[in-house]
């Protein structure tokens, strides 16, 4: 058909279309595989079969295929303006790809419990006293074993095994203080410590006061010959160091020495275990108000009344059917001997601090080093002896 035909369907094309096929494509030269893309002059404006320019462009062609994008069949003879190349690059940067969101994962059966647990075959998480209970229950069953198997068999063992004890907790101490640049000579201290734990066994107490000059003498007239720098920080360790564990620790000797000794030493150390051991199945249950928490933040005030409570009904049992004492003495005992052995504790822990040390060693698996076991026994052992001297004289 025409354009130009005032009645589309009808008339001359009309005919021809119906009888002679469908008009030529204009186009087809444009869609031929071997089509050159750049058309002469002479090929614009395409025509049908009757002659007629046919308006539009080329398909394909975004700028008529002409230079410059002039286009002739435009009114103004300039076609439109190329379409801009945008970057992929420059894209990605403006609008980044974000990964869609994985979905929520669904709780498997079992999962909290372990957590809780920790994987299997795993390290199982620390206990909320901080260490490793059954590591920790082990070494102390051992170490009491020890002391009472050579305080009931052979009482010169049981010296042996204490003076060893306080050896390794001065050479523990000693190695602590040099974090503060303090160096107290060893050997002197060491040799002190023992002197100490034989006169108080041999002489009594004069005998252990008359060690702990002798050890602090030795020390001084050591350190001299490492000249005068630090040597008054090196002193003041030292004096430390041969009071708080061989001096206090020869109180132990000194109740060793007493005929009934065995049983007051069995007391002392049944007294701290259960302070200890009453105090912590407390606070881990109840405790929610620190005692000290600049010093030790594990410890509170319902953990040492379980400290306290424990360690005088057990003292009041034990005093009464081992040593013959009325159960309120016992009482009084026990609580005592609680107070002492925390404080003894609360004293170590303070003295870490101030090192910025956290145990004292790590000879003793669970518990850190052998003082950090000590601490609350060198504190109970002095208070107990002369309690029990009061309470029942040896005779």
């Amino acid at each position: 058909m025409s354009y130009l035909d005032p009645h589309p369907g009808s008339g001359t094309d009309a005919h021809r279309a119906r009888h002679a096929g469908a008009a030529p494509d204009p186009y087809a030269r444009y869609s031929r595989p071997d089509a050159d893309p750049s058309p002469g002059p002479d090929d614009w404006p395409p025509r049908n079969g009757n002659g007629y320019a046919v308006p539009g462009r080329p398909p394909g062609r975004h700028d008529g295929g002409y230079v410059n994008g002039s286009d002739p069949g435009s009114p103004t003879g300039a076609g439109p303006d190329p379409e801009p190349v945008v970057d992929a690059d420059a894209a990605t940067a403006a609008y980044p790809v974000v990964s869609p969101p994985e979905p929520p994962r669904r709780r498997q059966p079992g999962r909290r419990r372990a957590g809780r647990r920790g994987a299997a075959g795993g390290p199982r998480p620390p206990s909320r006293a901080g260490r490793n209970l059954p590591a920790a229950i082990g070494v102390g069953v051992t170490l009491g074993a020890v002391l009472v198997g050579t305080l009931f068999a052979y009482r010169p063992a049981f010296l042996v095994v204490i003076a060893l004890a306080f050896s390794v907790g001065i050479w523990e101490m000693t190695r602590a203080v040099r974090t503060v640049d303090a160096r107290p000579p060893m050997l002197p201290l060491l040799a002190g410590g023992v002197l100490m734990t034989g006169l108080a066994w041999q002489v009594g107490p004069d005998g252990l006061l008359l060690g702990l000059v002798v050890a602090v003498l030795a020390a001084l007239v050591w350190r001299i010959g490492d000249g005068w720098a630090g040597f008054r920080r090196d002193l003041t360790a030292s004096v430390l160091i041969a009071v708080y564990v061989p001096f206090l620790g020869g109180f132990a000797a000194l109740m060793a020495a007493m005929p009934d000794g065995d049983w007051r030493i069995f007391v002392v150390l049944a007294a701290v275990v259960l302070s200890d051991t009453g105090g912590y199945a407390v606070g881990v249950l109840l405790g929610r108000h620190p005692m000290a928490p600049s010093i030790s933040p594990k410890k509170s005030w319902e953990g040492f009344g379980g400290s306290v409570t424990a360690a005088a009904v057990g003292s009041a049992l034990l005093l009464y059917f081992l040593l013959d004492v009325a159960p309120w003495w016992g009482a009084v005992f026990g609580v005592a001997v609680s107070v002492a052995a925390v404080l003894g504790d609360l004293a170590e822990s303070m003295i870490k601090r101030d090192l910025g040390v956290k145990d004292m060693s790590s000879l003793l698996p669970g518990h850190g080093g052998l003082m950090d076991r000590l601490d609350s026994v060198l504190f109970a052992v002095p208070t107990a002896y002369f309690l029990l001297t009061l309470f029942a004289p040896p005779g």
